[in-house]
C-alpha cells in the first residue's frame, strides 16, 4: 500500500514538472537525417545519432539532470544501420516511453522519393547498405518496406524529395526552434529559374526583367556580388523603380506578418540562372532590411554552379 501511493505522489509530482522533450529521429538513408540533427543542435537540443534505441531509457535516467526544465531537449537518430533495428520492437519500446509523465515524446520521419534518392547516391558514389551487389534501386525498395511499420506510426512525415539542404534547414528550423525564443525569423535568398523554384518561398520576386550581365562578355565570369555587375544593372532603366517598389512592398508586409504571429519569413529573388540580377537584388534589399532593423539571413542557393552560366545562355533571351 505504500508502494502504491509513493509511486501515486511522484507521478502528480512530475506531473507539476516541465517534461524532458524526445524526439526521434529516423528515415530513409539519405532522406537527411544529419542534416536535420545538425539543425538541432544549432537550436540548442543534445543530438545522438545511431543511438540503440534499447538503451534509449537507460540514457534517459542516468545522464539528465533530476529537474526536468534544466534539461536541454533530446534529440536521437536511427536507421537501419542503427544497432539492433527493429522497427515493431522499438515502436513497443517508444510506446511505454510515452506513458511516462516526465516525457513528451515524439517521432520524425524523413522520407524521399526513390529516384531522388538514386540522384543522392549517384552524386556521392555511397552504395546503399541494403543493396549489396544490387543496384541502389533494390536497396532502396527493401529499405522502404522494412520501415514502413516505422512511417505509419511516426507522429511526423517530412518528405525531403524538393529541399536542397538549406531549404530542409529552414523547414527544421520553422519547426523545432524553442518557442521562448521565436521572433520573426528573415531569409533572402537568390535562386535561378532554371533549376527550379525554391519550395519554401513566401514571397518570389521574378528579376529576369532586368538587363542580362550574361551577354556581357566581361560580366560573364563575375556574380551579382561583384561591382561591374551590380552598376549594369542598377543601369537598367527598369531598376531604381522595381527595386523600390518591391523594397516598399516587403517593409510594409513584414510588421504585419509578425503581427500575425508568422514565425519565419522567406523572401525568394529569381533570374535565369541564379548569378547575376537575382544575386544582387537579394543583396539590396537585405541590406535595406538591415538598415531597417531586422538580421536576415542571406543565401545565394546557385552561385556556386559551375552549370548555372551555360543554363543562362542556353534559355535567356
Amino acid at each position: 500500500m505504500t508502494s502504491e501511493s509513493d509511486d501515486s505522489g511522484n507521478s502528480d509530482a512530475l506531473r507539476g514538472q516541465p517534461r524532458q522533450r524526445l524526439l526521434l529521429v529516423t528515415g530513409l538513408l539519405g532522406a537527411g537525417k544529419t542534416t536535420v540533427l545538425r539543425v538541432l543542435e544549432d537550436l540548442g537540443w543534445e543530438a545522438l545519432d545511431n543511438f540503440p534505441i534499447r538503451l534509449l531509457e537507460r540514457l534517459i535516467d542516468t545522464t539528465t539532470p533530476a529537474i526536468s526544465d534544466q534539461r536541454p531537449p533530446l534529440a536521437i537518430g536511427f536507421d537501419t544501420r542503427t544497432r539492433g533495428f527493429n522497427p515493431h520492437d522499438i515502436i513497443e519500446r517508444v510506446k511505454k516511453l510515452t506513458k511516462r509523465h516526465d516525457l513528451e515524446v515524439t517521432t520524425l520521419f524523413l522520407d524521399c522519393s526513390g529516384r531522388e534518392l538514386e540522384r543522392r547516391y549517384n552524386e556521392t558514389r555511397r552504395r546503399h547498405p541494403l543493396a549489396a551487389d544490387m543496384p541502389v534501386a533494390s536497396g532502396i525498395a527493401a529499405e522502404r518496406e522494412l520501415l514502413e511499420p516505422l512511417r505509419r506510426w511516426a507522429d511526423s512525415v517530412i518528405d525531403t524529395t524538393p529541399y536542397a539542404v538549406n531549404e530542409l534547414q529552414q523547414v527544421i528550423r520553422e519547426r523545432f526552434q524553442p518557442r521562448a525564443t521565436r521572433a520573426l525569423t528573415l531569409t533572402v535568398s537568390s535562386f535561378g529559374f532554371s533549376r527550379g523554384m525554391p519550395p519554401v518561398a513566401d514571397l518570389v520576386f521574378d528579376m529576369r526583367f532586368l538587363d542580362n550581365p550574361h551577354w556581357d562578355d566581361k560580366l560573364r565570369p563575375l556574380t551579382g556580388q561583384d561591382a561591374a555587375v551590380g552598376e549594369h544593372i542598377r543601369q537598367d532603366p527598369a531598376f531604381p523603380e522595381a527595386y523600390t517598389r518591391i523594397r516598399d512592398l516587403i517593409l510594409f508586409l513584414l510588421p504585419r506578418y509578425e503581427a500575425q504571429g508568422k514565425a519565419y519569413v522567406h523572401i525568394a529573388f529569381g533570374c535565369t540562372g541564379g548569378r547575376h540580377r537575382s544575386v544582387f537584388v537579394a543583396e539590396q534589399i537585405a541590406t535595406a532590411l538591415r538598415d531597417a532593423g531586422f538580421s536576415p539571413t542571406l543565401l545565394h542557393r546557385n552561385l556556386g554552379s559551375r552549370a548555372a552560366d551555360l543554363l543562362e545562355g542556353a534559355t535567356a533571351s
